[in-house]
């Protein structure tokens, strides 16, 4: 962590009297101060003769420690904010999902494993049908030339809450429309691909950021 010093030059208080009575209490850094007892520093700087000073220079430090640093949390409040900030995509398969802790996480690489015929393919086309239902954008890299629009017209109509052939039929036709496969066949076009949906999620970064500034 920082040494003390370099708190001087925006921080008065941390002055070189202050740097000094701490370097008497082998105080040189701000990782020094938070291993040190604060309570016994305090009592300490209040037999100095610059008391009052260097008391204000203990609690400037424990402000900055504290404007830079979250506060500490118990383990019911790290529960809670996990599962407020847990982002996850719902693989349309509960048994799935379960076996996921709640579905494919963000930032993370799922990789499912099996022998021919075992599922693999429909757990794909599953996921990317659920997300697109709930308005995701899904890139699908079909390296087997195994995409089928019909499977997934037949996932989502297999969801009930339909209140006609027209609205089901519109629904399916957004879903197609966010699912985007790249017939992929060898490691080149892989690579090739990957390096231009990085390129054009950078670029959306950028007009994002461009909109907003």
């Amino acid at each position: 962590m920082a040494p003390l010093k370099s708190l001087e030059k925006e921080y008065p208080l941390i002055d070189s009297n202050f740097q000094s009575f701490c370097a008497s209490h082998a105080i040189f850094s701000v990782q020094d101060f938070l291993l040190h007892d604060i309570d016994a520093l305090i009592a300490l700087a209040d037999n100095h003769c610059a008391s009052q000073t260097l008391k204000q220079g203990i609690d400037q430090l424990l402000s900055i420690i504290d404007a830079r640093h979250p506060p500490l949390l118990n383990g019911l409040q790290l529960l809670e904010e996990a599962q407020r900030n847990k982002h996850v995509l719902s693989t349309g398969c509960e048994g799935i999902d379960a076996l996921l802790g709640g579905g494919l996480r963000e930032g993370q690489l799922t990789e499912l494993v099996g022998p021919s015929a075992s599922g693999k393919t429909q757990a794909c086309l599953l996921s990317a049908s659920t997300v697109a239902k709930h308005k995701g954008s899904v890139i699908y890299l079909d390296t087997g030339n195994s995409f089928s629009p019909q499977r997934i017209a037949r996932f989502v109509g297999q969801s009930s809450g339909y209140d006609s052939d027209n609205q089901a039929e519109h629904i399916l036709k957004k879903v197609l429309d966010r699912i985007i496969c790249h017939s992929v066949f060898d490691i080149y076009q892989m690579l090739d691909v990957l390096r231009q949906l990085k390129i054009n999620l950078r670029s959306e970064v950028l007009i994002d950021w461009n909109v907003c500034s």
